[in-house]
């Protein structure tokens, strides 16, 4: 049977399939009944705050919840993502024009290559990098010309090592700080480099700032939209998945230049009908809650981060401490590839991860750790890992991709 008859080619364009191949290493274990800690995918355990679901159990019980809610969003939800985008970072959007709801950021991510550039156009896509951005290129046919990024460097790309002729095709740029995978960070006068840059070059500045408030420290990750002038050449999109445990809910948006998102929601308006209204309901009382100064879900993972860093240096792997997000981007030991250490780790210490080349070809050398367990079980993690360790050494002869 011809098993590719019913399959598009793009499809072996999406991006890496380790992400598959950890789940079945998961389930292979489990089947063995081991006891697996789950790092590996991003997804929050604990649930989004009692008021947002009391909302949006409300909300769900208005008979005029299940209509077609409207692919741009509700007025009161944009208006509340304006007051919020102006209390945090500064600058008020038109929530007309300036804002719009997106299904999750990897929904406006993932659509924005095919409203905003047209087959063999160029865009420039951090490496490593979040795996939607490389997806949303493949399926609109523009090409994906890495821009390296290098830990000398904090992670931070070289807009002027980006050859001329390149600049010369490219469309659009997406940049990602605080970075998946990366916890890298950024401040303003990086942005403000790249806000130049993107005006001089003539090209689309996308920022993914889907962990703008899980940063710790102090640190208060800032918005490209500050940088004056930046709304005439950028966009950002915001989530609220992981600051505000709605991953479920798939609820995000985007806020910048009224052009693109046009586009972008004109694209949208053929293809779904918006977020549930009861779901934008609970985000709105997210995002009153943290107008209103409750407590930031940052707490809950610097303690984890903490806890897990701590533990696994003590356990013999020095891994950074990030200042954002709820990833460990961590270096294998010598003499592993990526994908063999994540293997193993799992095969033999029940702890799960993501090899780092499944976020580009720079990635080879680490893997991702998400803190997305509770602060016994990453601790028991760490300990686990230490016993890996001290034991563990590289099979020689086995794929080291």
């Amino acid at each position: 049977m011809d098993n590719t008859r019913w399959r598009s080619r793009r499809l072996d364009r999406l991006g890496s399939a380790i992400f598959a191949e950890v789940a079945a290493w998961k389930a292979e274990a489990r089947r063995e009944g081991k006891d697996v800690i789950a790092l590996d995918i991003g997804s929050p355990d604990q649930p989004p705050s009692l008021q947002a679901r009391e909302t949006l159990a409300a909300a769900a019980l208005r008979p005029d919840a299940y209509r077609y809610p409207g692919t741009e969003g509700t007025i009161r939800f944009r208006e509340t993502v304006a007051r919020w985008f102006g209390r945090r970072f500064g600058v008020a959007p038109d929530p007309a024009e300036e804002v719009l709801s997106l299904m999750g950021t990897q929904d406006g991510l993932a659509h924005l290559a095919m409203s905003i550039a047209d087959p063999g156009d160029a865009a420039l896509l951090p490496d490593p990098g979040y795996p939607v951005y490389q997806a949303g290129l493949a399926v609109a046919d523009v090409e994906a010309i890495p821009l390296p990024l290098s830990e000398d460097n904090g992670y931070l790309p070289d807009f002027d090592a980006v050859p001329e002729a390149v600049w010369d095709r490219v469309k659009f740029l997406i940049l990602n700080y605080p970075s998946n995978p990366l916890s890298a960070v950024a401040d303003l006068a990086f942005f403000e480099r790249a806000v130049d840059t993107a005006r001089r070059r003539n090209v689309l500045l996308v920022h993914d700032n889907a962990y703008s408030e899980m940063a710790y420290d102090g640190f208060r990750p800032p918005s490209v939209l500050e940088v004056p002038g930046a709304f005439e050449v950028a966009v950002e999109f915001h989530s609220l998945s992981k600051s505000f445990h709605l991953a479920g809910g798939r609820l995000g948006f985007a806020v910048g230049n009224r052009e693109a998102l046009s586009s972008l929601r004109a694209l949208k308006n053929n293809i779904d009908f918006g977020v549930f209204l009861a779901v934008q309901e609970a985000g709105i009382a997210a995002l009153e809650m943290d107008m209103a100064g409750h407590e930031s879900v940052s707490l809950l993972y610097e303690k984890r981060r903490d806890v897990f860093v701590a533990g696994l240096r003590n356990a013999g792997w020095n891994v950074p401490s990030p200042k954002a997000t709820m990833f460990l981007w961590a270096p294998v030991p010598a003499g592993w590839s990526s994908r063999q250490f994540s293997r193993e780790m799992l095969a033999q210490a029940g702890v799960a991860s993501i090899p780092g080349n499944a976020f580009g070809v720079r990635g080879e050398g680490y893997v991702r750790l998400a803190l997305v367990e509770t602060e016994s079980r990453l601790t028991e993690a760490a300990e686990r890992i230490g016993t890996f360790l001290r034991s563990a050494e590289p099979k020689q002869g086995e794929t080291m991709v």
